[in-house]
């Protein structure tokens, strides 16, 4: 992506397409940096700033696969507690996620990290896979959760990562949360409700979801093979938003809210014992909207993972 297509899309003026952007592109290339409608509206907290800062202070480097790695954590956890770890969007770094973390962390021990090309951690040097992804994650649980269990938690593209890691490692993953992730079929979806013939603000969010899937992203990651997979009966929460932003755009909106909500449901496929929220007053950054749905759907996922 060239510093004249960055620009492009960071002027984007529609809601509903930059919104989408976020969901899809990640933060960086849409713009999403500086927080969600609701931030928007409103300064952040002295507490959310004081949060920010605390997971930067309390961050440190650790080598993975030959790569430095950003990690933060915070609390700690009971014996044989499952240590839950925080994957953020797309182009998002530790801090976006901070105050979610320290408030989780007032029961448990909570964890994020800087993906490669996220944050304080190294570039890639081409592009990136799931598999090297998941490569990665392992050596991040191996570090900050050791031999205990874990809980991903993830928003968005994060989400989608978290729920492409957890089918084949049941053995130390024993529950998911998944905030508004990313579904597989996003592509397929994007490229079917937007034909080629668009123009505008659409034609715009057609040619960067395509950008994005193929590796033009700040993590210079490739989604190519994206699939729901089966983990078993392992509790997950799948968090919908519910406020119909894609919806407003022109012509296409409602076509690409329809498939959003069918890719939420198909997560539930992951397990059988899913379940699924709608975040009423929320747009994509639920963690940012309605934290308080977040929090209590980890908590009822370190609930049922303890029994």
């Amino acid at each position: 992506m060239t510093i004249d297509g960055v620009l492009m899309f960071r002027n984007v003026k529609s809601t509903a397409v930059a919104a989408m952007l976020c969901a899809v592109t990640g933060a960086a290339l849409a713009g999403c940096d500086e927080g969600s409608e609701s931030e928007a509206e409103a300064p952040k907290s002295s507490a959310n700033a004081e949060a920010g800062k605390e997971a930067s202070s309390g961050a440190e480097k650790i080598t993975v696969e030959g790569h430095s790695v950003n990690v933060s954590c915070s609390g700690e956890a009971a014996e044989d507690q499952p240590v839950v770890v925080l994957l953020p969007g797309l182009g998002d770094d530790v801090s976006k996620m901070a105050d979610l973390q320290q408030t989780l962390s007032e029961k448990t021990k909570v964890c994020s990290y800087d993906r490669l090309g996220q944050g304080e951690s190294d570039q890639p040097e081409d592009v990136q896979t799931l598999d090297s992804v998941d490569k990665l994650l392992t050596g991040v649980l191996d570090n900050v959760a050791e031999d205990r269990p874990v809980v991903l938690a993830g928003h968005s593209l994060g989400g989608l990562l978290a729920a492409q890691y957890a089918p084949a490692h049941t053995d130390r993953v024993v529950g998911l949360v998944l905030m508004d992730a990313t579904p597989p079929s996003t592509l397929d979806d994007t490229k079917e409700a937007i034909p080629e013939s668009a123009s505008g603000p659409a034609a715009e969010l057609r040619a960067q979801t395509i950008a994005m899937y193929s590796g033009e992203n700040p993590e210079m990651l490739s989604l190519e093979g994206a699939k729901v997979g089966s983990a078993g009966d392992m509790p997950v929460e799948v968090i919908e938003h519910g406020q119909p932003y894609l919806a407003e755009l022109p012509e296409y909106g409602e076509l690409l809210e329809k498939a959003w909500g069918e890719g939420q449901r198909k997560w539930l496929e992951l397990s059988e014992n899913s379940n699924l929220t709608t975040a009423s007053e929320s747009g994509h950054h639920i963690y940012v909207d309605q934290p308080d749905v977040v929090v209590e759907a980890v908590e009822r996922v370190l609930a049922e993972a303890g029994k």
